[in-house]
Formats: C-alpha cells, structure tokens, sequence
C-alpha cells in the first residue's frame, strides 16, 4: 500500500509519515519542500502515480476569509481531480470539531466545510476525520484571542488532543476501508477553554491576562458551550494535556 500524504512535513504531517512508516507502510510526504502545489497543481500527478491512499493535512497559510476559501477549494479540486487520474481508492482529509456549527460565522470554517462538501461530492471513496484542537495550537487560541494584554475567550467547553494521537487516529483511517462519512476523534479530557488558557500562559511564564467574555469570538465565530466538543462515540487519544507542559 503506497499512502501520501499531503502537508506531509508539517506538524501532524511528519507525525503520521513517522508513525506510517514505522507499521511496514510506504508513506510518501507530498508538500510544497517536496515540490508538490496543491494550489497551483504543481508535481501532484507525479506524487500520487501508484497511490493507493491520499491523506490530506495541509492548511492555508492565511486565514484571511478570501484567501483561506481559495486555497482549500482550490488545493482540493487539484487533489481530487489528480487522483481521479492516479486510480486513488480512498481520500482521507482532516478537518475539525465543529465545522459546521462555526461555518455561518467564520470564514476559515466556511472554508473547511466547502473543502468538505467537495469531498463528499466527488466520485473518490473517502474518510473525513473531525478532531479537536491539538494541544499544540493552544497558543494560537490565545493569540486570537488577544486585545492588548489581555486575552478575551467564551467560558466554554473545549476538548484538546495531542499531535501524536491525531496522527495515530489518521494512520488507522488511511489503512482502513473508506468510511464515505465523519469520524471525531479528541482529546481523553475536558475543560473550561477560559481556564485552560489561563493555565498553558503561566506554564509560558507568559504575563497576559485571561479574562471571561461570553461574547468573545473564536477565530470569527460566537460560541456555544458544546461547539468545539464531540458528539457521543467519539474516538478518544491517550494523552492528558499535563503530558505536554
């Protein structure tokens, strides 16, 4: 089984090549550092010749709504339509908890679901897995969330995951058969996202202040308690967040 992954060298990328590689399977990471474009379409039909499996992790480079809209629907219909040409099987693509609860209100999330309805559409067999946020985008959230020297989040529930149990969770997707649905996967333990902020800037040492906002927005979007928590039979990772302080 040949399995490229595109987005390959990044975080989650380079962990699930490591973790493909290390089980006997022929994981080849496809990136713009390796010469493939999703965006322009440059080197994706020589990466994906014999391709069994395509995985894709990449991300824009911009949030920015225009810009981040156009990378993901265009990256996919290159992807999709280069592996229609290859014979690909199975698309597995990673996207996020509560796409569609934030699509209305966040043009990244608008992005993700218009990313996944091509999916769903295409003729390609396909695996579309939600996780929550990686225990090493908590900083990111902060800075989203920053107003001086202040940071202003909702007080609700968040649910985070480690990078490696993302790609774990990935790696048994790509070798599966096809879901033609959506998996959850997250993280074993809740919390307040107000109080987990708080907690991941003084294990920084860093001096900003949480401060509770019911009406803080998260990356655009307004919050509700659950909305960037799984549903009931979600796949959960091993790793506490205490594991990466």
């Amino acid at each position: 089984m040949k399995i490229v992954v595109i987005g390959g060298t990044g975080l989650i990328g380079s962990k699930l090549v490591e973790r493909l590689r290390s089980s006997g399977v022929s994981a080849v990471p496809a990136s713009p550092q390796t010469g493939v474009d999703t965006l322009t379409g440059a080197g994706l039909a020589e990466a994906l010749q014999g391709a069994d499996v395509v995985v894709d992790v990449a991300n824009s480079p911009s949030f920015e709504d225009a810009a981040v809209l156009e990378f993901f629907e265009t990256s996919t219909r290159h992807l999709l339509s280069a592996e229609a040409a290859a014979g690909v099987r199975h698309h597995v693509a990673l996207s996020v908890v509560g796409t569609e609860r934030l699509a209305a209100e966040s043009g990244y999330f608008r992005a993700k679901a218009a990313q996944e309805e091509l999916i769903e559409r295409s003729a390609i067999p396909y695996s579309i897995v939600h996780a929550t946020q990686f225990f090493e985008f908590i900083g990111r959230i902060a800075e989203a969330g920053t107003d001086g020297d202040t940071v202003r989040v909702a007080p609700v529930l968040i649910q985070p995951m480690a990078g490696d149990d993302v790609a774990a969770a990935l790696a048994k997707v790509a070798v599966g058969a096809p879901i033609c649905g959506v998996v959850e996967i997250a993280g074993p333990e809740q919390f307040r996202l107000d109080e987990l902020l708080r907690d991941h800037l003084d294990a920084t040492d860093d001096p900003r202040d949480v401060t509770v906002d019911p009406h803080a927005r998260y990356f655009g979007a307004q919050l509700r308690e659950r909305t960037l928590v799984p549903g009931a039979g979600a796949e959960l990772g091993t790793a506490r967040y205490s594991q990466s302080r």
